[in-house]
């Protein structure tokens, strides 16, 4: 199945890498404009460069999502750049791992506030355009973590908080939606580390997958397009779960 997104207006924050790259190429193939904020400069250039050798255009811009004034700034300017917006996809994670301050404060500020934040910088935008939300999850929002606890906790709040602005949002006919994937691996990701430096993890959630392999960043960016598609129309306030099954074991 094929989306037109022609005359859509998308901003992907955090899709520099991996699952919102593959987000923020999937909608400009699909026919969006779209706009992608990153910390790292390079990486953004790396990917306009990449869309623009498939004869697309993509506005990037640094910024570090975990500063209210750095995202709001960043949102303003895209918004203007793309003439409105139509759909937000909030993708940036600081991957808490440690059970401390930093990586607490960290997924607080990155996951949870920059969703939030974005969220209220955009809606006066998709409320316009009748637009809709997506917020990216993890399947460590649905059990205890030892590994990695303030990501776990932190990705539960973001599910949630997808809920509850649904229903604040829905009179005013924006939806939002989240999704939660599994283990997914792409180049330089935490996946693809661990392949290299801590097979045995690796190898124990592979194995613990149904279908016997990790995800792919373009498997959970097919269910952010069926999202914001009007294919979806009468789904909010849902994070769907994509994962090959791995909850299941």
């Amino acid at each position: 199945m094929t989306f037109n997104f022609q005359g859509r207006r998308v901003i992907v924050a955090g899709g520099s890498k991996g699952i919102g790259r593959a987000i923020a190429l999937g909608f400009a193939r699909a026919g969006a404009t779209v706009s992608v904020c990153a910390r790292g400069q390079a990486s953004l250039d790396a990917l306009a460069q990449e869309a623009a050798g498939e004869g697309l255009t993509l506005h990037v811009a640094p910024c570090d999502i975990g500063d209210k004034a750095s995202l709001e700034t960043y949102l303003q300017n895209a918004m203007s750049e793309l003439g409105g917006l139509d759909v937000l996809v909030n993708c940036a994670s600081a991957f808490g791992r440690e059970d401390n301050e930093e990586g607490w404060l960290s997924s607080v500020e990155v996951d949870l506030m920059g969703t939030v934040r974005a969220g209220h910088t955009c809606l006066p935008a998709l409320k316009e355009s009748g637009g809709t939300i997506i917020n990216i999850a993890s399947i460590a929002a649905l059990h205890a973590s030892t590994r990695t606890a303030p990501y776990a906790a932190i990705k539960a709040a973001v599910a949630h908080y997808t809920g509850s602005l649904a229903a604040s949002m829905a009179p005013h006919k924006v939806r939002v939606n989240g999704i939660a994937p599994g283990s997914i691996e792409f180049p330089g990701g935490v996946w693809d580390q661990a392949r290299q430096h801590n097979p045995e993890l690796y190898e124990n959630i592979r194995n613990g997958i149904p279908f016997g392999r990790l995800g792919t960043p373009e498997e959970v960016a097919d269910v952010a397009l069926f999202l914001a598609s009007d294919l979806a129309r009468w789904i909010t306030g849902q994070t769907l779960v994509v994962d090959g099954g791995q909850v299941l074991s």
